[in-house]
């Protein structure tokens, strides 16, 4: 049954009641931050820098902190690391509660930038951690239920309920993160494992294997460009994302919570449904099918009039990126040697994620730079449209490049 893992495993349980309260706390985040930055300014370059700091930290952390992953003890690395964030979030609220503040948007994207460094060793430590909590049989299973609970308390309840909060106060949803965060670390705390060697090479020596190693692997190598390239695209339409929803659909914080909400259904959706779609179609065919789903939701947003086509489009894009999560995350997982895979997933993770701050910076220069020509509207609709283009240059290179089976 598909819920024998949260019944049987204690281990995993822990992992996925903390893993439900961050992502719970992270919901709220994604609609307050940038909504926060709204409020310091309209400014689409200054608003996207704000995006983009959180994920500056993958293009310069991601490679060193594997090799600190894999020397470290997981379960007290993700407690602290979210410990830490909880004190971030509580200057974020600190910043949002002093009215005098409200124009430093510097400031938030300052602290955006360290509560990502952060992350960056959470997120690392915790995929990490993951198969020597589950047999190898059992990890599609358990990180779709994983992915689902992300998105169900990260996507569907977190952005709805942080549009409710900031209408009673802009830091509220700060607040409640914060709070979540901390019980979060209570319970990886109790995650019982056997306790881990530490290698004795040197930290260069560390990093230069698992180079080594993904330099070696062509395929591994080809799925984190195309994961990277993916993310651009990504990054650069959700920086525009508020705009859109503001500017052109004219969607409150509460409406445009629930159309991320609509997007967290298909993301549920995916993230539940891989191990079905992979054991019915095989893995290959629902890889392509990832990618069309990419495709075809960046498309329509670029067409669209009101917030349900948002949200439809949405939930198309979320689904399709859930089910190619599940795929080549479990994939990883078992290619990599387990000693090697903080490593190795911090380097897959360097290009897979370090594209996300370009483009951040890319989507708030792009609707700058063609608001002058077409106008706000037609610029903010543009981003979409060349999203989807270029997840169909996308599809084309996987047909040829990435064989999986």
């Amino acid at each position: 049954m598909a819920a024998s893992l949260l019944v049987k495993n204690v281990n995993f349980r822990l992992l996925f009641g903390a893993g439900t309260m961050t992502n719970l706390g992270d919901g709220l985040v994604i609609l307050a931050l940038p909504w926060l930055a709204t409020l310091m300014t309209q400014n689409p370059v200054a608003i996207a820098a704000v995006a983009a700091a959180g994920r500056l930290p993958w293009l310069f952390f991601a490679i060193p902190a594997g090799v600190i992953v894999d020397n470290a003890d997981h379960r007290k690395l993700i407690a602290r690391t979210d410990l830490l964030r909880a004190a971030i979030v509580l200057a974020i609220l600190m910043l949002a509660m002093n009215e005098q503040a409200r124009g430093a948007v510097w400031v938030l994207a300052g602290l955006a930038f360290i509560l990502g460094s952060a992350e960056v060793l959470r997120d690392n430590a915790a995929q990490t951690m993951l198969p020597s909590i589950v047999d190898p049989e059992d990890l599609e299973r358990a990180n779709g239920q994983l992915w689902s609970s992300e998105q169900l308390t990260g996507q569907f309840i977190g952005p709805p309920l942080a549009g409710l909060l900031i209408a009673a106060g802009i830091g509220i949803p700060f607040g409640v993160d914060a709070a979540l965060l901390v019980l979060a670390a209570g319970l990886v705390w109790m995650i019982s494992l056997q306790p881990k060697v530490k290698g004795t090479a040197s930290f260069r020596a560390a990093l230069v294997e698992g180079i080594t190693f993904m330099r070696r692997d062509p395929l591994l190598l080809r799925l984190a460009i195309v994961l990277g390239i993916a993310n651009f695209i990504a990054t650069a339409t959700i920086t525009v994302q508020v705009l859109f929803a503001q500017d052109v659909l004219a969607l409150s914080a509460f409406h445009y919570g629930w159309v991320l909400s609509t997007a967290a259904v298909g993301a549920i959706t995916g993230s539940l449904l891989a191990p079905k779609l992979i054991s019915l179609f095989g893995t290959q065919v629902c890889l392509y099918l990832s990618i069309v789903a990419w495709a075809l939701g960046y498309a329509i947003i670029g067409i669209s009039h009101s917030g349900v086509t948002m949200g439809i489009a949405l939930f198309v894009v979320m689904a399709g990126a859930m089910v190619w999560n599940v795929i080549t995350v479990s994939w990883r997982q078992r290619r990599i040697p387990s000693s090697l895979l903080g490593r190795v997933n911090s380097i897959y993770r360097f290009f897979g994620w370090g594209s996300m701050p370009l483009g951040a910076l890319a989507g708030g220069v792009a609707v700058s730079v063609l608001e002058g020509e077409l106008g706000r509207e037609l610029a903010l609709r543009s981003t979409f449209g060349m999203a989807g283009l270029a997840c169909a240059f996308l599809l084309v290179f996987a047909l040829f490049k990435l064989r999986l089976d």
